[in-house]
């Protein structure tokens, strides 16, 4: 069968698609419940957010400067990479306490490590002791997405998961909005709260995030995989079925998965990290994790696609702005603190705008489609950046300025389209289940690893190249392109036990002969239905 597209599928693909179609369950109704099953994440990605819009929103606030010892470049750097230093250590214990205890076990444990790394932000003094406290809210926010990234894609309803796994990510720029401007009032401020506030408050999301997890069900694939396939029954109907057990959808999806784990496990026995290498598929998927980086923090720092993905979300000129945008605007003429915050705050607002349209049409106009039209995009606004920097720089010229502060909000309105939902939601995709949590950790690996060295670089190439710096970014964006065109395939229309076929082909662990007819026979089903609907009509 076709999907649109073009897309060739399966029983169960069809199933998907009259599954996306059926006007039986309304899609407020599914979208709903959704919301529901994977509000925690939510917060995960809203305290990510706020993390990487705190840094650039104090970094404008004299107090916060003077009170981490007015740094040098070489000092900054290092305060700002702690987050992705912490972040990096936990790529090594989250993803077995994900697979071990279960997805909201290690969300748990990000919750409240960041917390702690909260309070020591707010109530230490000192560049060593927010360097301190951003590696600890970094190693929390490890165990965070590689518990959340996985619980959305599998709890989600197949008649939403690709716009919820890419609207989800989204959420990071909620935090950053709420960063941006508490930073901007807190100016107002006339003590050392005018800073302490704004890290304290980076506590609240993952309060009540833990709250959230007593209301929030495990992934039904996760509990499949330990042997409490009851329990699993019971989620998938609560959510995807409207509480009946005996739904046709639920049932055919309960069979998939139990089919598709027990195919995976027999066929990948001993799983760990090396199983990525070992055949040709998994090689695939490995070099667009590291390249992709998934997570990928929209406008700050980030943590979230396989490796190219984990690469180019950090590497293609977002870091940088993100991170020391009050710089960049200081390097063409806007010095004043609370125009700098202000400007921020408005970029922040813009982007989330813009990643929430990017994520809804990533199912309608295709995945390649939006890598590719956000990578050519923030090429072309790149070189517009660098070259009226350039002339700022020459002339002070105010139009070059203002130019600068004008393309920086059409680069991220590019980079938002895709970078920012597709980074969580493709890496997710083409990872099966038995390798999901594994290939999440060596994505956040890359992306972190990534992140280190560009916050740690960054603000030193800054006052030692300035502009000229911008020049490394414009290769990496023609190199990305390149990737994205040549090893980024199509994932539109497809189940994700069904996405495998793309990579490992024919040999593919796919649903059997009997899930297939099933498939076929409720397909026929649902077109009697719809044709006994037309007729009423």
């Amino acid at each position: 069968m076709l999907l649109p597209g073009g897309g060739r599928t399966l029983g169960c693909g069809s199933w998907l698609l009259h599954s996306v179609l059926d006007l039986r369950v309304p899609l407020m109704e599914v979208s709903h419940i959704s919301v529901c099953a994977i509000q925690p994440y939510v917060h995960t990605l809203i305290s990510s957010g706020y993390d990487g819009s705190l840094m650039n929103g104090l970094l404008s606030n004299p107090r916060f400067v003077t009170a981490i010892d007015n740094p040098d470049g070489n000092k900054l750097g290092i305060i700002s990479a702690a987050y992705s230093l912490g972040a990096l250590i936990g790529v090594v214990p989250a993803p077995w306490v994900a697979d071990k205890y279960g997805r909201k076990a290690a969300i748990a444990c990000g919750a409240t490590i960041i917390i702690a790394g909260a309070m020591v932000q707010t109530f230490t003094t000192g560049g060593n002791a927010m360097l301190g406290g951003r590696l600890i809210v970094g190693l929390g926010a490890s165990f965070q997405g590689i518990g959340g990234g996985p619980l959305v894609a599998e709890i989600a309803h197949p008649r939403n998961r690709p716009q919820a796994t890419a609207l989800i990510n989204t959420c990071w720029y909620i935090g950053s909005i709420i960063a941006a401007w508490t930073t901007f009032g807190a100016l107002n401020i006339a003590s050392s709260w005018s800073w302490r506030l704004c890290c304290l408050i980076q506590a609240l999301p993952c309060i009540i995030q833990l709250v959230g997890l007593w209301f929030c069900e495990e992934s039904p694939r996760w509990l499949i995989s330990k042997g409490q396939e009851q329990k699993a029954l019971r989620i998938l109907a609560k959510y995807h079925g409207n509480g009946d057990e005996n739904d046709e959808l639920v049932s055919f999806e309960f069979q998939e998965i139990k089919e598709a784990i027990a195919a995976e496990r027999a066929a990948t026995a001993n799983i760990n990290v090396w199983t990525l290498t070992k055949t040709k598929g998994n090689r695939h998927r490995l070099l667009i994790l590291i390249v992709s980086n998934p997570q990928t923090r929209p406008v700050t720092n980030s943590a979230e696609l396989p490796q190219c993905v984990a690469f180019f979300s950090q590497w293609v000129g977002n870091g940088i702005i993100s991170y020391y945008l009050a710089k960049i605007l200081t390097s063409v003429g806007i010095t004043d603190p609370s125009s700098q915050a202000g400007f921020n705050g408005g970029l922040q607002i813009f982007n989330w705008i813009a990643a929430v349209g990017g994520s809804l049409a990533s199912e309608k106009l295709g995945r390649r489609f939006l890598w590719l039209t956000s990578a050519c995009g923030m090429l072309a606004s790149f070189i517009v950046i660098t070259a009226c920097s350039a002339v700022y720089a020459k002339t002070e010229a105010v139009a070059a300025g203002r130019a600068v502060m004008a393309f920086l909000f059409i680069y991220f309105g590019f980079y938002d389209i895709a970078f920012t939902g597709l980074t969580v939601s493709y890496v997710l995709e083409i990872l099966p289940f038995a390798l999901r949590a594994q290939g999440l950790a060596v994505s956040n690996f890359f992306i972190y690893g990534a992140l280190f060295f560009n916050q740690y670089v960054n603000p030193i190439a800054l006052e030692a190249l300035a502009w000229k710096y911008y020049f490394v970014y414009i290769g990496v964006l023609i190199v990305s392109i390149i990737c994205i065109y040549f090893f980024y395939p199509e994932t539109k229309g497809r189940m994700l036990e069904e996405v495998a076929e793309i990579f490992d082909g024919p040999s593919a662990v796919l649903p059997s002969a009997e899930a297939h007819a099933e498939g076929l026979s409720f397909d026929k089903k649902h077109e009697e239905e719809r044709s006994e609907d037309i007729e009423k009509q």
